[in-house]
């Protein structure tokens, strides 16, 4: 892990908590263990201001560019479960993927149990979205 720990800008680790409250109890036992994991791993995080955070940081919006050892690469964008939209590769901060690279860093190696199956994901480009309204501004 480039930064020892996952990075989390400070409303975000808000928004996130009250989203992992809030889905305590999902009937889909895959994304259950996701959320146990993560939050596990929130309890170590780094948390920093607006100003503070790193750009090479996936967090909420970000464009993501992830690849698997089996050959297959994919571009998706990590978004608030709102705004998910899986024709144009907008991914639920909720969902297993989502979970297994927020607050992960470029070219981080993510072990993470996905639907199918045990993945080592690398973050191959991190680019955050920039002319849209900053998440923090949000809350």
């Amino acid at each position: 892990m480039k930064h020892g720990s996952l990075v989390l800008e400070k409303k975000e680790y808000v928004y996130i908590k009250s989203l992992l409250n809030l889905s305590e109890h999902t009937e889909e036992d895959k994304v259950q263990t996701s959320l146990d994991k993560f939050a596990e791993e929130l309890k170590s995080a780094k948390i920093l201001d607006e100003e503070e955070m790193l750009d090479d940081v996936v967090r909420l919006n970000t464009v993501v560019t992830i690849t698997s050892g089996d050959d297959w690469k994919k571009t998706i964008q990590i978004v608030k479960p709102t705004e998910k939209d899986l024709k144009n590769n907008k991914i639920s901060i909720l969902t297993p993927i989502g979970i297994a690279l927020f607050g992960y860093a470029l070219n981080d190696l993510v072990h993470w149990d996905l639907p199918g199956g045990r993945k080592e994901v690398k973050i191959l480009k991190v680019t955050q979205k920039e002319g849209e309204e900053s998440f923090s501004t949000l809350i």
